[in-house]
């Protein structure tokens, strides 16, 4: 079991599946909506032994904050968490109105300053982002942000979720997210072509 409490941001598969396993791994979570009696919080709560609250609850629960909400009302979504200075947050969103064209991450960044704002699992399916084994050949991740302490963080999450470090590509700063954004009409066409969503990168040399 781990002494860190993990708030998550978002109600929906994604938040859902990263709450979980938040949970199943030894982690103290409270899964943050604009209403702390949300139905599928409280479902969650009631499934896993976990806690419903508010966005500010969640983001007061502990120093790390996992925002699994779509990436063009994140920065709603942040407002509405209150004191947000020193946290670290694991921003696995994705903006499905604007990914080519305008930066979540980043933008999360420059928007508070005081947050420390780390890109990661985006690129992949919530079933993968949580259980990476469902793949029978190794394949990568990605991390990107600004505070090396708020990346060593993320990175060991990860591997509780089981992430080999080897498979863990840090790209360097919250610019480099942006990269990782744009990877989404790709994932798109793939999930079309193959009409199952669990596959992912794997890079070799």
């Amino acid at each position: 079991m781990t002494d860190l409490n993990v708030g998550v941001l978002g109600t929906g598969m994604v938040g859902d599946a990263i709450a979980t396993r938040l949970v199943e791994v030894g982690y103290d979570v409270v899964m943050g909506s604009r209403e702390a009696t949300n139905p599928k919080a409280v479902a969650w709560a009631e499934r896993t032994g976990g806690r419903a609250g508010t966005f500010a609850d969640a983001a007061a629960h502990g120093p790390l904050i996992f925002n699994a909400t779509p990436g063009n009302l994140s920065l709603d979504v942040l407002r509405a968490a209150g004191d947000l200075t020193g946290k670290v947050l694991a921003d696995i969103s994705n903006d499905l109105t604007a990914a080519a064209v305008k930066p979540v991450a980043a933008g999360l960044q420059e928007a508070f300053p005081e947050l420390k704002v780390v890109k990661t699992l985006n690129t992949v399916n919530a079933d993968i982002m949580v259980r990476p084994d469902l793949l029978s050949e190794p394949h990568n991740i990605f991390v990107a942000g600004d505070d090396a302490g708020a990346k060593t963080l993320v990175k060991e999450v990860l591997a509780k979720f089981g992430w080999p470090e080897g498979d863990v590509l840090d790209l360097g700063g919250i610019d480099k997210a942006f990269a990782m954004e744009q990877y989404l009409p790709m994932w798109l066409a793939v999930w079309g072509v193959k009409q199952d969503l669990r596959f992912n990168l794997r890079f070799v040399s």
